[in-house]
């Protein structure tokens, strides 16, 4: 097997879609009130399905996770410290949840979260001083 990408079950898709869209700077071409949202982000599939759909194709009802939740995390890499700090002021200004503002780790990543609109966690670090 070979791991193709991942998908996240949202419940509002126009809040996720403008987050990871004008937030993050994902590429995403669907409309907002799609059910499916298909994207590519450095050659990782990303996949966003309306709960609600979900079930009905399935059949089966879902248990989800509620508020800032610590199931799995997305990791973006930027390019140095510098680009941590401000990367994080700026996601933060657009919309982003504060989790944990920029600190450099003992194991030399400089590093920050923020939750997006249902929770999810969004690392955004880097191992590069300059």
């Amino acid at each position: 097997m070979k791991l193709d990408g991942f998908g996240i079950f949202v419940k509002d898709m126009a809040a996720m879609i403008r987050f990871y869209r004008d937030v993050l700077g994902f590429e995403i071409k669907e409309d907002e009130s799609t059910t499916n949202v298909y994207l590519q982000k450095d050659g990782t599939l990303f996949l966003f399905y309306r709960r609600t759909d979900f079930e009905k194709m399935t059949n089966y009802k879902f248990n989800y996770a509620d508020k800032i939740n610590g199931h799995f995390e997305i990791a973006l890499d930027v390019d140095n410290y510098e680009a941590v700090d401000e990367t994080f002021r700026r996601v933060i200004q657009q919309g982003a949840i504060p989790v944990l503002e920029p600190t450099t780790e003992p194991w030399g990543q400089r590093t920050c979260y923020v939750s997006d609109p249902e929770g999810n966690l969004v690392e955004i670090g880097s191992f590069n001083k300059n």
